[in-house]
């Protein structure tokens, strides 16, 4: 049995990782909040623009580079996780998944780009091929890293480097969850026409010419998925980490009430064994 120093040592250092945890929780809830609301502002901007731009591409007669559907030979698969860890099993899952990806056979050959810390230590470790590597991004995550970024993947399948661009990451539901997501970014993708539809898909007129519309609008619609995709990781982010410093702090008080407990009973059964001690001698005296 331990003795009662020792279980005070523990006790004190179970207190201090408590008020650390309980410390970084608070600091979760508080990047949550902003987190939660660029989100919030980006999904309707993005998702309009990715129901007008799919439409457009399901309609127009008129070719653009990010509308190539070409033979798939070499693909990006772009995995989004964290810088930091103590965020539960935000990045374990994501990996899990993403090994899934790469292992399930759809793709002939795969290279990863790996946004986050944890992505590209997990990767460095293991034999897939890794294009890009970001270890800083997601910790100083800005409105510039988007259009960034979506720069780096349409020169990339522009140029032939890559046939397909995928993005792997966690989309935010909720505090309480977060949904592991794979979409392709690249080639834009038509929305499917249902066999009940009624409806006509008719090419647009166009002011200016099409070429030009084309041009400006599908890197912006790129640009506005890469920095939707951000900003749902960061928020997803933040929200396991909260719930899972509550838990830690929660834990951590359940095993501080049990140490107490046992503190207790280790003091008292020191202080029984001296009484007993003292009386055991005292009768010996009399004796």
């Amino acid at each position: 049995m331990p003795s009662t120093r020792d279980l005070r040592r523990r006790i004190r250092s179970v207190k201090g990782t408590q008020q650390i945890t309980r410390a970084m929780q608070m600091v979760a809830a508080a990047k949550l909040r902003r987190a939660q609301a660029a989100v919030e502002q980006a999904r309707p901007y993005a998702d309009t623009l990715a129901r007008v731009l799919a439409s457009l591409a399901a309609r127009t007669e008129h070719s653009h580079p990010l509308l190539e559907r070409r033979e798939v030979s070499n693909v990006w698969l772009v995995a989004v996780t964290s810088d930091k860890g103590l965020c539960g099993s935000f990045n374990a899952n994501l990996l899990r998944q993403g090994e899934r990806e790469l292992r399930s056979g759809r793709w002939s050959s795969v290279e990863v780009v790996a946004l986050g810390r944890k992505g590209s230590d997990f990767f460095r470790r293991r034999s897939w091929s890794v294009v890009h590597e970001e270890r800083e991004t997601m910790s100083n995550l800005s409105a510039e890293d988007g259009p960034r970024l979506a720069k780096m993947f349409i020169d990339a399948f522009t140029a032939g480097q890559a046939d397909e661009v995928w993005l792997l990451y966690n989309r935010f539901v909720s505090v309480l969850r977060q949904e592991i997501t794979t979409e392709r970014l690249l080639p834009i993708e038509p929305p499917a026409v249902t066999e009940q539809s009624d409806e006509t898909l008719v090419d647009y007129l166009y002011e200016p010419d099409p070429q030009t519309l084309l041009g400006v609008l599908l890197p912006s619609h790129v640009e506005a998925q890469v920095q939707r995709v951000l900003y749902d990781s960061a928020a997803a982010e933040q929200a396991a980490r909260m719930t899972s410093m509550d838990a830690a702090t929660k834990n951590a008080g359940d095993m501080i009430d049990s140490l107490t407990l046992l503190y207790n009973r280790t003091r008292q059964a020191a202080i029984t064994k001296e009484l007993l001690e003292i009386v055991s001698g005292a009768q010996a005296l009399e004796a």
